[in-house]
């Protein structure tokens, strides 16, 4: 059995690594002729880490990232609402990481290259067409700058784990599947910049009324000044000018930079250092309707293509690599493909539309929301007459429930 894996992104190569520790092999399919490292900050949440650990990743993953010790809440004045300890720092048993989002695909493609050899890692390869022939998937792919043909290839089975425009889910679901656009649009950006708060915070500030700003280190001792790279998002509501959902493109400094003038704390001047970023993105929110099913036959989605979400809660790439581990452990247990992709949308296909429609009515922002509405986008003098810090915890663990990284939920080990 091999399996052939559209997409070597994130979750396409974390399957690669997962199938290649239960010897089932498999061979990934990357459109990008150059693994470059683009994009900015990711957070790795404990759920997500216990699977990356089980498979040896951690050790890489900690040179290269910030263990996050906190997150904190704060209103557009500046006033603290509400912070938890994450991570080890709040009794998991794993970690939870900040890191750039082009130093983890580094090292996901680097390891799955020396582990399972660079023949089975191929780049500048996107999938166009796929087919079932008895008991085979042909798979066609073809350049992936130049759109010439590259001919087929066959195995077992195909997973599309090739992002939010995905190939093979346009091909399993022809028809009406719209990027569907929140309202809000984010500026991203990472800055090289003095520590803050503990050196390992992640913060929340504003609502997005008025502009909400979150930010992060996610690198230390970036120079001789000591400095930490710090990932940051400015978001509000605003009409998209592009509703590709494309996270690349560039963006403009003067489209935002008025929705945080004001935040300028004792502890992060925020409009500075927004102004001192390396490169600024926009990026249109956007998300799909959940589907009624991934799987047909030897074919199935994975990730982004299986259920694209709103990049809030830090979770994205988190229920990519949950669909890994479900998906990898039904494979271990059948020589039939057809029936581990049932059992795997079995597991996972209602779990991660939970999550979609969290994302969209109570990610863990929530709490900014709640804040805003009570006083007015006014300050306050007491948090806890505004709300009782008992609600505060209440609205983050719901969060934590339905998106699977609560502490009951992470009982054992399952890839």
């Amino acid at each position: 059995m091999t399996i052939l894996i559209a997409g070597g992104g994130i979750g396409g190569l974390t399957l690669a690594l997962a199938l290649h520790a239960r010897r089932i092999p498999c061979r990934v399919f990357e459109a990008a002729a150059e693994i470059r490292p683009l994009g900015v900050g990711i957070n790795l949440l404990p759920h997500a880490m216990r699977e990356l650990a089980a498979l040896g990743l951690e050790p890489a993953i900690r040179a290269r990232a910030i263990e996050t010790r906190e997150v904190a809440f704060y209103n557009r004045f500046g006033q603290f609402i509400f912070s938890e300890p994450r991570g080890r720092f709040a009794g998991y048993d794993w970690p939870q990481y900040s890191i750039h989002r082009g130093h983890l695909h580094e090292i996901l493609w680097e390891i799955a290259r020396e582990r399972l050899g660079p023949e089975n890692i191929i780049s500048g390869h996107r999938l166009v067409a796929s087919r079932e022939e008895g008991d085979a998937v042909v798979a066609g792919f073809v350049d992936g700058d130049t759109g010439a043909p590259l001919g087929e290839v066959r195995g077992s089975a195909l997973v599309g784990a090739d992002g939010i425009r995905s190939a093979l889910r346009a091909e399993l679901h022809p028809g009406h599947d719209p990027l569907i656009y929140s309202g809000i649009t984010m500026w991203r950006g990472v800055t090289r910049w003095p520590a803050y708060l503990t050196g390992a915070s992640m913060i929340y500030a504003g609502w997005l009324e008025t502009g909400k700003v979150i930010v992060y280190p996610v690198q230390d001792d970036i120079d001789d000044e000591g400095r930490q790279l710090l990932n940051w998002l400015c978001e509000f509501y605003v009409p998209p000018r592009d509703p590709s959902g494309d996270w690349s493109r560039p963006g403009r400094l003067e489209d935002f930079l008025w929705a945080c003038r004001e935040m300028r704390f004792d502890w992060l001047d925020i409009p500075a250092m927004v102004a001192a970023a390396d490169d600024i993105y926009e990026y249109p929110m956007v998300d799909k309707d959940p589907l009624p099913r991934w799987s047909f036959g030897r074919r199935t989605l994975l990730g982004d293509a299986a259920h694209p979400m709103y990049p809030r809660g830090s979770n994205g790439a988190g229920q990519a690599i949950l669909d890994v581990a479900a998906l990898a452990g039904q494979l271990a247990g059948t020589a039939d493909p057809a029936a581990a992709f049932r059992a795997y949308e079995a597991d996972r296909l209602t779990a991660t539309a939970e999550v979609v429609r969290a994302n969209r009515a109570n990610p863990p922002d929530a709490i900014l929301r709640e804040v805003f509405q009570r006083t007015g986008d006014a300050p306050f003098d007491d948090i806890d007459a505004v709300i009782p810090r008992a609600e505060l915890v209440a609205l983050s663990e719901s969060y934590k429930t339905i998106a699977g990284f609560d502490r009951a939920s992470l009982s054992g080990n399952r890839v």
